[in-house]
């Protein structure tokens, strides 16, 4: 239900900005947070109260899907160097996101049906699904699906930047690694094609059930976030369904979108999966 963001611009490395040049009467807060460029963007397309409501929190998740694809980043590019306390300090910081971005939809869960349908034909082709930043989210916690791909070719520096993401190691692929380089599996490390859906295997479940059972410290702290960050991400689509359901019912969604359908089959899927089905091979601990 959310609305996309726009098109990206180049921006330096992990958003890492220049101060710009101040105003000498500027509020030192409000010029730090860009606070009247902010209040600009709330343009609502109706005289709809609740239209405001609806339109804020879409850009408060934008951020958030934001915020989250930072961290993330680096986490993998931590996991990369080999500094799991790092990522996984990173990561943790990000479940605390997760829980913010999961309880937004309290403010979309106060629209009825009436009102929403007071201001959605003006939304026009807009939808949630087409968040290009939530689809980096997707590729970044190993859903790939390159067809999806095919609603931003009329955005190319979108399109080439969700190629990227598509083709490039997912959060777990880092983790993956990481196993491979301790010695937990037995398999090479690194998939052969990083940009196809990720498939469960009986030697990562393992890899995490043997670093359980032997309590190797900062692998068990890993798979613990990660799996934390997994049923966050289970929460979001749970009340996501929940909204457009109480909104929409199971009319199609905004921009053509299959709405309520389509959100029930993502909710049954799992990221991270092994780290759910290894818990019933971990051998008691003997401390």
């Amino acid at each position: 239900m959310a609305v996309g963001a726009p098109t990206p611009r180049s921006e330096p490395a992990h958003g890492v900005h220049p101060p710009d040049a101040r105003r000498p009467d500027a509020i030192p807060y409000a010029d730090y947070v860009r606070l009247e460029s902010l209040l600009s963007l709330q343009r609502t397309r109706t005289d709809v109260p609740a239209e405001m409501s609806f339109l804020i929190a879409s850009q408060v998740m934008e951020l958030l899907f934001a915020l989250l694809r930072h961290e993330w980043t680096i986490a993998g590019e931590r996991l990369d160097a080999d500094d799991v306390a790092g990522a996984t300090d990173t990561l943790r910081r990000s479940v605390r996101e997760l829980d913010v971005l999961v309880s937004t939809w309290d403010l979309l869960a106060t629209l009825t049906p009436g009102e929403f349908g007071a201001f959605r034909e003006e939304l026009g082709e807009a939808s949630g699904f087409q968040s290009y930043l939530y689809r980096h989210l997707e590729f970044l916690l190993g859903i790939k699906r390159a067809g999806v791909l095919r609603g931003y070719v009329g955005a190319p520096d979108v399109h080439a930047e969700l190629d990227r993401a598509l083709r490039a190691p997912s959060l777990y692929d880092h983790a993956l690694d990481l196993l491979a380089r301790r010695g937990l599996r037995k398999a090479a490390s690194g998939r052969p094609d990083p940009s196809r859906p990720y498939a469960p295997t009986e030697d990562v479940e393992r890899a995490w059930a043997d670093a359980y059972t032997d309590g190797v410290h900062d692998l068990v702290a890993l798979g613990e976030v990660l799996t934390d960050i997994s049923e966050r991400w289970t929460r979001w689509r749970e009340r996501h369904l929940a909204a457009t359901l109480r909104a929409l019912g199971n009319r199609p969604g905004t921009g053509g979108s299959t709405g309520a359908s389509w959100l029930e089959q993502t909710v049954r899927v799992r990221v991270f999966p092994e780290l759910w089905t290894m818990r019933t091979l971990v051998e008691p601990s003997k401390s």
